[in-house]
């Protein structure tokens, strides 16, 4: 597959090197500050072209990775829709269930793929819980929690877009606990009510939230809690919690460092519990992220082109993900 890549920030370049892992090749690349856009080309391949029109529209590009801030989304896919090239977005897919919603619409309609870049779905140990869930290893689910409970430095806010509503939408809930809530969402299934409260610039001088809380009740009758912040030093690995009438499973950040459930011996032998210790989270710093799961869907979403089907995070997904973020945003503003 040959890949255009919008935005060259840090996240990209994770990108990059999954997709070089993979076979696939950047051919093209922009960014609105073509000095970082010509050094991400001359180190990843391909060729900077300076607006994001111009990629979209690009010959030898077969799908748009849009790795920007996500204020920007439905540009570059209205551009898409009219030349037919497929489109994943990085998380999330955008900073309002209405844009996101239009985004979904638009690619229907164009009968293009749209993805959103949601990687823990692709975790070994997500993978496993899904599975078992859908097994009814657990039993009823009676309790499913996230817990992000990381530390984001003042530098790290330095630039008046961190943390702003109208570039990223907000601010923990919405840009770190995003993946949880996706998996949560995957795992439980829709909310059906919630209550919430939060912190707007507790810690770090932003205007939107480091630390929110929500209590959650599921379609399916399990209750939740959803904890993110980015205000708790020095950070601490992210959890989701899945509690059933037969037993506990425990994600700490890209693993399953827990698996407590009775009566488990004879599906453990057909489907073990991939139980480990040693695990990888951002809880510090944004880039100590595994790239196996960014691999597994790239090569997800190019088989969801090639076989005409919806990849595993579709836009719908991300829009699912997106609806619960802003019916807890509407509940703190009252």
């Amino acid at each position: 597959m040959r890949v255009g890549i919008i935005g060259t920030g840090a996240i990209s370049h994770k990108h990059a090197q999954a997709y070089k892992n993979i076979g696939f090749r950047i051919t093209a690349c922009t960014d609105i500050n073509e000095k970082y856009g010509q050094a991400f080309a001359a180190q990843h391949g391909g060729v900077f072209v300076p607006t994001y029109e111009e990629l979209c529209r690009h010959p030898e590009v077969d799908y748009v990775d849009v790795c920007t801030f996500p204020d920007f989304r439905l540009q570059p896919l209205r551009i898409c829709a009219e030349t037919g090239k497929h489109i994943q977005v990085q998380k999330p897919i955008s900073t309002s269930f209405a844009t996101a919603r239009e985004m979904v619409e638009t690619a229907r309609n164009a009968g293009i793929v749209l993805g959103v870049v949601s990687q823990h779905r692709f975790d070994d140990s997500t993978l496993f819980l899904k599975r078992a869930i859908d097994a009814g290893r657990l039993g009823k689910l009676i309790q499913c929690d996230a817990y992000v409970k990381w530390f984001r430095s003042a530098e790290y806010y330095s630039r008046p877009i961190k943390g702003s509503w109208a570039v990223e939408g907000g601010g923990a809930l919405i840009n770190q606990a995003i993946h949880q809530i996706d998996v949560l969402r995957w795992l439980a299934g829709p909310v059906e009510q919630l209550t919430a409260m939060w912190q707007l610039g507790a810690l770090h001088k932003i205007e939107s939230e480091d630390v929110v809380n929500a209590l959650l009740r599921y379609s399916n009758g399990a209750t939740g809690v959803i904890q993110a912040s980015t205000a708790m030093w020095p950070g601490y690995s992210e959890r989701v919690e899945i509690h059933g009438s037969k037993g506990t499973a425990i994600l700490t950040g890209d693993k399953l460092t827990h698996w407590d459930v009775q009566d488990d011996e004879e599906s453990s032998a057909a489907d073990p519990a991939p139980v480990a210790k040693e695990v990888a989270s951002g809880a510090s710093d944004p880039m100590a992220i595994s790239l196996e799961p960014f691999e597994r869907q790239f090569l997800d979403f190019a088989d969801a082109i090639k076989n005409k089907r919806k990849p595993l995070v579709s836009g719908e997904e991300g829009c699912d993900a997106l609806e619960i973020v802003e019916r807890i945003y509407a509940y703190c503003r009252g």
